[in-house]
């Protein structure tokens, strides 16, 4: 908000300056007045710094849907938090100061607005435009990020400080005024030579509304002029909704090629061809700069121009609020351009608060309007209607029209005629009005009453956002899901977006913030498919190392262990998770099972998952025959695979037996039996002599097959 007072004051703001607002906001002096606010210089006493604050006029105060709307677009415009956006600081409804006073406080900023730099300048060069708009679609590429959309993007609602810097003002409430003063959607609220087709043509628009808009503001810097004139605020809107918007080449030849395309990629009639958002135009922006081998330029400073005048939505030069509405039929005829401003564009006059003078329009102001689409060319209703309508505008119902209106009852011919006949006339003139009337309603309930605009969500609290749909009559259905800078339980935006004209009782799509994205908890042993499905869904990205697998003796091979981070942890949107995958069950070793007997070291084997089999039996100095010499593989060798086979090698050492003293014939069968080979040495006797001596001597160790020698006698 600019540093100018308006010398002269009515009775009105006589009685509002010296006022406290709500016991903290000190109204000082007059800044600028506009058809539906005052804007005051003031004093926030808590904080004790200079303030602006615009106070609607009274007439709204008595409107509870004004209110209201008026509430919640401060609230969303005061979420924007953005070095190139007017802050808000508060808005309230104060009872104290002789009647209800509807205000909000904004930054004051010490300076004008882009109308006032245009108006000193003309023109400005390629460098210094592309810096003027460069903060411009920076504040707006932060308002579509929030779900907000501004509606009104025009010269009078950029401000411009003593130094250069620039802002956007009024984000919000263009749509709380459009909301007040329509009961019907077929109303286009904007500045006409701003206004995108759709706006004209549906009265709906999103972030590529601001796109078209921003587009023509570039036009008019580049050219001194918006692209599109008429006689009337409707004939303006008719060529943007049927004509291309020209190259600003065509006007000023010094134009570069790169600016024309920038231009024209911002200001398509098609909505679908422009860029997206201010994002996106702010992107092409910076391209066009290094094409044309510009840098980024100070921006000139503005210093507020001095005398009484009344200024647009945010004015540095004094804020008005800008919206200034002309009735649909039957508005004021269009004033005469104001030559001494050097553009064509209309002006409109407008509707004052009681008591307060008219303002005076500086030269080249665009305000905001409010314009019936039945009176526009392609409009909802027949033809017929839409161009009476059209033709009662530009007639005007003021003194000029009653003039013209009398001149055509005088032509409508004598009275006289047979009662009979006048009676008949009358009839058929009721019943006509009688259809009319019908039609008319029906008309109305198809084009207005079953329909509803979607409100302003982003930035809200869910609880604050489903009031406000209930109140629009429209259904929430919440959608829960990450963000990494909007905070839990706050609205992300909305399907329709705001603005969009639905049915009443329709769904209403709500996007809620769940904060920070959290690692899912992962049930081991699923697949890794599974898994990365459930984090992706947590809008997180995944990752496999095999290097980092390990066994488990719980989670089949292949399968997920775990994540890394754990289960829980909040994250970035797109952060990364590992997946930690099974490599199977542990390896397990073979156990030692030499010097065991042949079953024990079977039971052993299977106890550790392993299948025992027997190998050749081998000759051991040391393992007596029949127990475990060793396994294949060799004890404690590492195995992955459970069931694998482990051979067993036995001892088939003999022990020489003690047989000294026994009879032959008992002797000869044991020797057989231990697999040694029998030799007799006899002296007498035969199989019933007793052996005298045996070699080798009982204990030694001896291979199967190995002779054994008895002496008998």
């Amino acid at each position: 908000m600019g540093l100018r007072t308006i010398a002269g004051v009515n009775r009105r703001e006589a009685h509002v300056i010296g006022t406290t607002l709500e016991g903290r906001y000190r109204i000082d002096s007059v800044l600028a007045r506009g058809g539906m606010s005052v804007v005051y210089r003031g004093v926030d006493l808590r904080l004790d710094r200079p303030i602006a604050v615009k106070v609607m006029d009274q007439r709204f105060s008595g409107d509870a849907d004004f209110v209201r709307r008026f509430e919640l677009e401060a609230r969303s415009a005061a979420r924007i938090h953005h070095s190139s956006v007017v802050a808000v600081h508060d808005q309230g409804v104060d009872h104290t100061s002789g009647g209800e006073q509807v205000f909000l406080v904004m930054e004051l900023v010490d300076g004008g607005t882009l109308r006032d730099l245009l108006r000193s300048q003309g023109t400005l060069s390629p460098a210094v435009a592309l810096s003027v708009l460069e903060p411009v679609l920076s504040a707006l590429d932060s308002a579509h990020r929030a779900g907000m959309v501004h509606r009104d993007v025009k010269p009078e609602n950029i401000l411009i400080s003593r130094d250069g810097v620039v802002k956007v003002a009024d984000f919000g409430l263009v749509r709380a005024l459009a909301d007040a003063k329509t009961t019907s959607d077929s109303v286009i609220l904007g500045t006409v030579d701003y206004l995108a087709p759709e706006q004209v043509t549906t009265g709906e628009t999103d972030a590529r509304g601001d796109v078209y808009a921003a587009g023509v503001v570039l036009y008019e810097l580049l050219t001194g002029a918006p692209p599109f004139t008429g006689d009337t605020p409707f004939s303006t809107a008719y060529r943007h909704v049927n004509d291309r918007v020209p190259a600003p080449s065509e006007r000023v030849a010094e134009v570069p090629a790169a600016m024309d395309a920038l231009v024209l990629a911002a200001t398509r009639r098609e909505q679908e061809e422009r860029p997206a958002d201010a994002a996106a135009l702010l992107a092409r922006l910076r391209e066009t700069r290094a094409t044309l081998g510009l840098s980024s330029v100070a921006v000139p400073g503005v210093v507020p121009p001095a005398g009484p005048t009344s200024a647009a939505p945010g004015s540095a030069a004094g804020a008005d609020d800008g919206t200034i509405v002309t009735q649909a039929v039957g508005g004021l005829p269009p004033e005469s351009p104001n030559p001494a401003s050097g553009i064509d564009g209309p002006t409109v006059r407008t509707p004052l608060p009681a008591g307060g003078p008219a303002p005076a329009r500086p030269p080249g102001h665009r305000a905001t309007q409010a314009l019936s689409r039945n009176e526009l060319p392609g409009g909802p209703n027949d033809a017929a209607a839409g161009n009476a309508a059209h033709a009662a505008h530009l007639g005007g119902l003021g003194d000029r029209g009653d003039r013209g209106n009398r001149g055509r009852r005088g032509r409508r011919g004598k009275p006289g005629g047979k009662a009979g006949g006048l009676f008949s006339k009358a009839s058929t003139r009721l019943i006509a009005m009688g259809v009319v009337l019908v039609l008319a309603l029906l008309l109305w309930w198809w084009n207005s009453a079953q329909w509803t605009s979607v409100p302003a969500l982003a930035g809200m609290e869910v609880e604050e956002a489903e009031d406000s749909l209930t109140a629009a009559e429209l259904d929430a259905r919440l959608v829960h899901v990450p963000h990494n800078d909007i905070a839990a339980g706050v609205v992300i935006d909305s399907a329709p977006d705001q603005g969009r004209r639905i049915r009443r009782g329709d769904d209403v799509r709500v996007r809620v913030s769940s904060g920070l994205p959290t690692v899912p908890e992962i049930t081991p042993g699923i697949s890794p498919d599974e898994a990365t499905t459930q984090i992706e869904d947590a809008e997180l990205e995944v990752a496999i190392d095999e290097e980092l697998a390990e066994h488990s003796a719980e989670v089949e091979e292949g399968a997920v262990i775990r994540t890394e981070p754990g289960a829980g942890t909040e994250l970035e949107i797109d952060s990364t998770v590992t997946l930690i995958l099974s490599l199977g069950p542990p390896p397990v070793p073979v156990p030692d099972v030499a010097g065991s007997s042949r079953d024990e070291a079977f039971a052993a084997i299977r106890e550790a998952g392993f299948e025992p089999y027997e190998l050749e039996a081998e000759f051991s100095e040391s393992v007596d025959g029949g127990d475990v010499i060793r396994t294949d593989p060799p004890a404690e060798t590492l195995i992955e695979t459970p069931g694998t086979r482990i051979g067993v090698v036995l001892s088939n050492t003999i022990i020489a037996p003690y047989v000294t003293g026994d009879r032959l014939r008992d002797v000869r069968q044991t020797i057989e039996d231990l697999g040694l080979e029998l030799e007799v040495q006899q002296f007498f006797g035969g199989d019933n002599a007793r052996i005298v001596g045996q070699f080798p001597p009982s204990g030694t160790r001896l291979r199967p097959g190995d002779v054994f020698t008895v002496n008998t006698f």
